[in-house]
């Protein structure tokens, strides 16, 4: 078969693999999507930059892959061939404290802790190991794209909006409409929230947001965001805020532009953060949250409610490619002038 490695050079590159066989534990799936994450783009695509737990080791990349099953291995107790499965993109030892809490994304097993598409081979490639442990059931109402995406990107973001608490009482700042701050304004939308308002730099990502309807108020990044947020909101700022940039700018109009008592949380991976603790956050009770990728029970749980919501996370897909074209998906990518990208095989590609 043909996957595709990342050689840290801002290119990709197709290679010949076996097709693998799977051990004990483990199944064979054949991947339907595979969705392209900013983590991809920040710490592998242009340079492996990563370490630790973040350090690519040249193996087929793609760490958002949904498909089919196709074959099982000895000592599988749950699923079969033929199952529709969503692939939770960390594996971990599984017996660590992090990992009995369901959270593989922050074992501590140097060992056994490997992400797929960055220590262990991933869904840019028609086929793919995952160990059992690691699968979530694909509802039949949605498809595999809209499974791909719950695989990181919406699954960390409904991670992020329920540490801090998302209501019909809540007036929401998302700074960054990328794919996750996408995410993020439809995930706040489901769970009730009164009002979303959403900054960004790049224009091609406020016309998604305005194109989509996902956000009351789309605002470019710029220094007036936090007297424009408060403008919207009756001069209080918002109960909460979703930082999806990784921008110190952003981060700062995050923390500035929410009220009294309210609720950050910082979302978007890198850069840096500079504030003025005591008017910023003492003085005013605010909470800053840190949330990193999310827990099985809690993707096993939005997917339930994906379906009884009504959402289609495929929705903020705005280019699929075949994996052929896997050059020209990462490349769009890391551009930024687009939603989501999507390496699509078999009906997902032909849905297109």
């Amino acid at each position: 078969m043909t996957g595709a490695i990342l050689p840290g050079d801002s290119t990709t590159k197709l290679k010949e693999f076996t097709v693998p066989e799977p051990g004990h534990g483990e199944v064979l799936i054949r991947t339907k999507a595979s969705t392209i994450c900013g983590s991809d783009i920040r710490c592998i695509y242009h340079e492996h930059l990563g370490q630790g737990p973040e350090r690519y080791q040249g193996v087929i990349a793609g760490h958002e892959p949904c498909g089919q099953i196709e074959k099982v291995g000895p000592g599988c107790r749950r699923y079969q061939p033929g199952d529709r499965v969503v692939v939770y993109h960390i594996s971990g030892c599984g017996v660590c404290n992090d990992c009995r809490r369901g959270y593989m994304i922050s074992c501590t097993n140097k060992k056994y802790r490997r992400a797929y598409g960055w220590q262990r081979d991933g869904g840019m490639a028609p086929y793919m190991i995952a160990e059992e442990k690691d699968l979530l059931t694909l509802p039949d109402e949605l498809s595999y794209v809209d499974g791909a995406q719950v695989a990181c990107g919406f699954g960390t973001v409904y991670e992020g909006l329920e540490k801090i608490g998302i209501s019909g009482n809540d007036a929401v700042l998302i700074t960054g409409l990328g794919p996750v701050g996408l995410a993020a304004a439809v995930l706040s939308r489901a769970l009730g929230a009164r009002q979303i308002i959403g900054t960004d730099a790049i224009d091609e990502r406020l016309q998604i947001a305005r194109d989509l309807g996902l956000c009351d108020h789309v605002l470019k990044a710029g220094p007036d965001n936090v007297d424009q947020v408060r403008a919207l909101t009756g001069g209080h700022g918002v109960e909460r805020a979703v930082d999806c940039s990784a921008h110190h700018a952003a981060r700062r109009t995050a923390v500035q532009a929410t009220r009294k008592w309210g609720r950050i949380v910082l979302i978007g991976e890198g850069g840096t953060m500079n504030l003025n603790p005591s008017p910023d956050m003492i003085h005013d009770q605010k909470t800053i949250f840190g949330s990193w990728v999310t827990a099985t029970w809690r993707m096993e749980e939005l997917l339930e409610r994906l379906v009884r919501w009504g959402v289609r996370p495929a929705d903020l897909v705005t280019h699929r490619f075949a994996l052929e074209q896997v050059g020209d998906a990462y490349a769009l990518m890391a551009s930024g002038k687009c939603g989501k990208v999507a390496v699509c095989f078999d009906e997902e590609l032909v849905s297109a």
